[in-house]
């Protein structure tokens, strides 16, 4: 079974800059791809592996220098020191939904396939997707669409599941599906369809709060010229990244101390984002929104 193609894999492991012996950290380890490249890299070294979804734990690879943690990227800092791992020289998070994820209908994560709303990374985590839908009030779902879908009608998909869960609960992909259509513009139903599970799947999974404390942490996890590398996917992700990057905060305002010095954390590495190839996108079409950008430690 191929669990999951590595996107932009040469270009975020030549970005690491590997030191043979050094400290890295995958955070996303998903099915190892990223993380048996640096293994190729290390002689002497570890290699520290994050994932909350107990699926991809399945796929450890057999090697003495890693270590698996089955556990959200988010708790960074505390798991490193826990391992005396701490601070590390390098850092790369592939933030996307892996193949398997999304080709497992029961897991809810695909517009393609009919399953219970869930969503879930972790599946110890109590709150799915069908608990979002069925039970937030009507005003807290138009804002969670507006801001993680950017759905311009957000308000009106919301009052739709509103009315809809009054006579039936919304228990299965199929029936939110029948539900958002009606709400797309003709033609671009496969769009809105995205639009609206990205939306569910970030707000179950917490995923801009949980991006938000990785990139602190990262910075502090990191030793001075130390790299930090982030795939992201869609421009919510990509944005906070870019900000904290370029200024050390999300809101991306550029601030300097007495002196005029710039008080960010991180010196950025790739001033564009680097983009998958279209050799690349031809072979691995979930590749074609993702965007790598590259920092370096520099305290």
């Amino acid at each position: 079974m191929i669990y999951h193609k590595s996107v932009l894999l040469s270009e975020s492991i030549e970005a690491l800059a590997i030191r043979p012996g050094g400290i890295y950290v995958d955070a996303t380890f998903g099915g190892g791809g990223h993380s048996s490249a640096i293994l190729k890299k290390l002689s002497g070294g570890k290699l520290v592996a994050f994932d909350q979804d107990a699926e991809a734990i399945k796929n450890k690879i057999d090697d003495p220098r890693l270590i698996m943690i089955n556990n959200n990227f988010r708790y960074l800092r505390n798991l490193l020191k826990l391992y005396k791992l701490y601070p590390v020289d390098g850092i790369l998070a592939d933030l996307g939904v892996s193949s398997h994820q999304i080709d497992q209908g029961e897991r809810g994560f695909s517009t393609r396939h009919d399953g219970i709303l869930d969503m879930r990374m972790d599946l110890r985590k109590p709150k799915s997707a069908k608990e979002v839908v069925n039970k937030y009030p009507e005003d807290r779902l138009t804002e969670l669409f507006r801001n993680y879908g950017e759905i311009r009608n957000a308000a009106l998909l919301s009052s739709l599941i509103v009315k809809t869960r009054k006579e039936k609960s919304i228990a299965t992909t199929q029936q939110l599906k029948e539900i958002s259509v009606k709400c797309a513009v003709s033609g671009k139903e496969n769009k809105y369809l995205a639009q609206v599970f990205q939306a569910l799947r970030i707000e179950v999974n917490e995923e801009i709060a949980a991006l938000k404390e990785f990139l602190q942490q990262s910075s502090d996890a990191l030793k001075s010229g130390g790299r930090l590398a982030v795939i992201s996917y869609h421009s919510l992700e990509d944005k906070l990244v870019k900000n904290f990057f370029r200024s050390g905060n999300f809101d991306g305002e550029i601030r300097k101390d007495f002196y005029g010095n710039l008080l960010a954390p991180m010196k950025v590495i790739s001033r564009k984002a680097i983009v998958p190839s279209d050799e690349e996108i031809i072979k691995n079409s979930r590749s074609r929104s993702a965007r790598l950008r590259v920092a370096e430690k520099t305290g």
